[in-house]
C-alpha cells in the first residue's frame, strides 16, 4: 500500500529547527527521531501503530509542513497531531512580555522557540520514567534497547523508526527489561505503565476530558510515576500550562534566569537551584504562558546561553 502524502500549514513564527533540537541533543532512541531534516514518530490509532514523517519548509508567514504517512490509515488523526504540534503561546503572551524582563529577553533571543507535544502518552512515560536519576544520553540509550529489543520497525519516506506496544510491554517481566540494563524499579515501573495503558485506564482521550489535578492524582496513583512525570505530561503531551517546578533542569534555568540583573527584587540571591516551591513562586505569573516559557528557559540552558543572557554578556 502507497505511503499517504498531505501538506499542513502551521501560522506563527515557529523555529522547528530549535524546537526539535531536544530530540537529538538527548540521544536518537528510535522512537522519535530528528535528524535536521525529518522528524519520524509513530502513534496508534485504532490499536495500530502508524509511523509518520514530517520535513518542513519556512515561507514567509507561516511553517509549511510535508506528512508522509505510513499507508492510507489515520490521516484525519495525524493531520491534528502535527497541527498542534507546537505548543503556541495564548493571546496575552505579549502582556506577559511587557511585565517581565526575563521572558522578554528569552523571547528576544529565542523568538520562536517552541515545546513540542509528545502525543504517543506510553513513548511519553517511559520518556520519563527513563530519564529519573540519569543522564539524557543514557536514558536514550535504554529506550532505544527497549525499542530494539520489543518494538516494531516501521520505515516511512526512507527513515526508520520503531513503535511499541504497550500490551507487548505489559506482557515483559521485569527480567526482560532488567537485561538491558534498566534499574529493578524502572523496569517496574515502564512494565505498569504499559499494563496500565494496556487495560485502558490511561488515555489521552480520557485525560482531555479531566483536570489537572485529576490528570496528577491518576498518575501518581501508579506506582513510580511521581508529580515530576505527571507534570511534564501536563506540559508535552496534552500541551497544557505548566511548570515542572521539581525537575532538576526547570530549577536550575529558574534559578539562573530570576537571579540576574533583569529579575525582580524578590528574586533568589544565588544561582543555585531554588527549591520547588520557590520554583513555583518565581513562575506563578507565567499564567497560560507557562509551557511555552518553561521552552525557551529550557533550549536557552541547553544551548548554554542561559547565564550569559542574563549577565548581560549575550
Amino acid at each position: 500500500m502507497a505511503d499517504l502524502e498531505f501538506t499542513v500549514r502551521l501560522d506563527g513564527p515557529i523555529d522547528f529547527a530549535a524546537s526539535l533540537e531536544m530530540f537529538r541533543r538527548s540521544g536518537d532512541d528510535l522512537l522519535d527521531r530528528w535528524d535536521g531534516t525529518a522528524f519520524v514518530r509513530t502513534i496508534a490509532i485504532d490499536a495500530r501503530a502508524i509511523a509518520y514523517a514530517c520535513t518542513f519548509e519556512k515561507t514567509d508567514d507561516a511553517l509549511m509542513v510535508r506528512v508522509t504517512v505510513e499507508g492510507s490509515h489515520g490521516r484525519d488523526e495525524i493531520e491534528r497531531l502535527v497541527r498542534t504540534m507546537f505548543v503556541i503561546p495564548p493571546a496575552n503572551f505579549a502582556d506577559l512580555l511587557r511585565a517581565d524582563p526575563v521572558v522578554a529577553a528569552l523571547h528576544a533571543r529565542y523568538p520562536a522557540v517552541r515545546s513540542v507535544r509528545q502525543s504517543n502518552l506510553f513513548n511519553a512515560l517511559l520518556r520519563c520514567i527513563t530519564t529519573q536519576q540519569v543522564n539524557l544520553r543514557w536514558a536514550a540509550t535504554c529506550r532505544r534497547r527497549i525499542a530494539e529489543t520489543f518494538g516494531r520497525a516501521h520505515r516511512i519516506g526512507g527513515h526508520l523508526v520503531y513503535s511499541l506496544d504497550p500490551v507487548k510491554i505489559a506482557a515483559l517481566e521485569v527480567a526482560d527489561l532488567r537485561a538491558l540494563q534498566l534499574t529493578m524499579r524502572k523496569a517496574e515501573y515502564v512494565v505498569n505503565v504499559a499494563r496500565a495503558i494496556a487495560a485502558g485506564e490511561l488515555t489521552i482521550a480520557l485525560f482531555d476530558t479531566l483536570t489537572d489535578d485529576e490528570i496528577v492524582a491518576r498518575l501518581i496513583a501508579l506506582r513510580g510515576i511521581g508529580v515530576w512525570t505527571a507534570e511534564w505530561i501536563l506540559a508535552r503531551t496534552l500541551g497544557r500550562p505548566r511548570v515542572v517546578a521539581g525537575d532538576l533542569g526547570v530549577r536550575k534555568a529558574v534559578g539562573l534566569a530570576y537571579s540576574g540583573s533583569s529579575a525582580p527584587p524578590d528574586a533568589p540571591t544565588s544561582r543555585m537551584r531554588p527549591p520547588e516551591a520557590e520554583v513555583r513562586r518565581l513562575t506563578a505569573h507565567w499564567g497560560e504562558s507557562a509551557t511555552v516559557v518553561q521552552a525557551l528557559l529550557l533550549h536557552a540552558l541547553a544551548e548554554k546561553t542561559l547565564a550569559a543572557l542574563f549577565d548581560g554578556a549575550a
